[in-house]
């Protein structure tokens, strides 16, 4: 089984321009996320998933400067994205990890890998906070867990006739999709977690915030490291406060109209 992660990033985002080329900690914010991720066990290739947009050119560039592989496609179309990439580097097991999501524990990446190598087959896997409800809110654990799609079922998806303008919200498909066998994975953890801790970086804050947190981590860090830092820096989380409130008032306004089509035609 050929498992590999995709990391979707453009450069042509409109809270953020060109974050993925941000500096943190020295390097730029992709790079330290695939350093990370390249410690991982079960992965056998990590491709960067970035648009056919002229925009996306400077992120090519850098990414052929240093020998990462990656793939253009769709700009909106994020599905058919993964799938014509997954067609490319004959890919069965995607594991998405956002370009943006760059705490992402690698061990949490292997473990979800060794879930979608097992006997049950599950087509959809994704860090939750709840066994039965699916939260895209809670920005610690989707910052820390990455997700997987078995490309098989992707396929299925994309024959669905979804809508073509699918960039944001495109998890909640197979959450909300009776036919995907799926599986919340919960964190276990007895660690005290703040509940505006955001482990994403979709806004300046979060930026400042990243760079504060990088240069007090070595690259083996986990997130048992990060709540210890922010235990440690109370004040940290005040750079950050604000967001999740945009944050989530932003996701509602890009999926309101999405969710009523994934509902109408599933």
């Amino acid at each position: 089984m050929n498992i590999d992660i995709f990391i979707p990033a453009r450069l042509n985002s409109k809270r953020l321009p060109k974050k993925h080329l941000e500096i943190i900690n020295g390097t730029p914010m992709i790079e330290n996320l695939i350093n990370r991720l390249s410690q991982t066990k079960k992965i056998r290739k990590i491709i960067v998933c970035t648009t056919n947009q002229d925009s996306d050119n400077e992120l090519v560039q850098f990414l052929e400067k240093k020998d990462i592989l990656y793939f253009r496609g769709s700009e909106k179309d994020i599905l058919r994205r993964f799938a014509r990439a997954a067609k490319k580097f004959k890919t069965d097991v995607i594991i998405d990890v956002e370009g943006d999501k760059i705490y992402t524990d690698p061990k949490f990446v292997d473990k979800i890998a060794v879930i979608m190598e097992g006997d049950e087959h599950y087509d959809f896997v994704i860090g939750n906070d709840s066994k039965t409800i699916f939260n895209p809110n809670n920005h610690f654990v989707h910052g820390i867990i990455p997700t997987a799609i078995r490309v098989s079922s992707l396929k299925n998806m994309i024959r669905t006739n979804l809508p073509k303008n699918i960039e944001t919200g495109y998890k909640e498909i197979f959450v909300k999709n009776p036919n995907i066998k799926k599986k919340f994975l919960i964190m276990k953890s007895k660690l005290d977690i703040p509940q505006d801790l955001r482990l994403t970086v979709d806004y300046p804050n979060d930026i400042k915030f990243a760079r504060l947190v990088f240069e007090k981590l070595d690259n083996n860090f986990t997130h048992r490291n990060i709540l210890s830092i922010i235990k440690d820096n109370p004040r940290l989380l005040k750079i950050i406060e604000r967001t999740n409130k945009i944050w989530e008032r932003n996701y509602k306004l890009e999926t309101k109209n999405f969710k009523y089509i994934i509902k109408s035609r599933l």
